[in-house]
């Protein structure tokens, strides 16, 4: 995966832009996070790319309006829990089935 450093955004944060991980500071990424991104990648690919970014900005609003917390809304989207939940296995994605993340939709936390 191509990681690309980008002043414009704060240091620690990271993401996908179509298969590219962009961060503001490239230092800190290691290999659970570009495992992380690679499983983000997995599943923009089942979707098609844009309509991933539709429906992440939509279960990221409607989880917003639940959680009232900018952080909690995007740790409690399915997109993200399967992705933060598989990170450290480095082998998930070779036993990934497609549309995993839909597992996460109504799962409790």
């Amino acid at each position: 995966m191509k990681v690309v450093r980008c002043s414009l955004m704060p240091r620690r944060w990271c993401i996908n832009l179509f298969g590219v991980a962009v961060s503001g500071d490239t230092s800190w990424i290691d290999r659970r996070v570009v495992n992380h991104e690679r499983i983000h990648t997995a599943q923009m690919r089942e979707l098609l790319f844009v309509p991933f970014y539709v429906l992440y900005g939509i279960e990221w609003l409607v989880r917003l309006v639940l959680c009232f917390s900018f952080m909690r809304a995007y740790r409690s989207m399915s997109f993200e829990r399967e992705a933060y939940g598989n990170d450290a296995d480095m082998g998930y994605l070779e036993r990934r089935r497609a549309y995993a993340w839909l597992g996460y939709v109504f799962k409790s936390q």
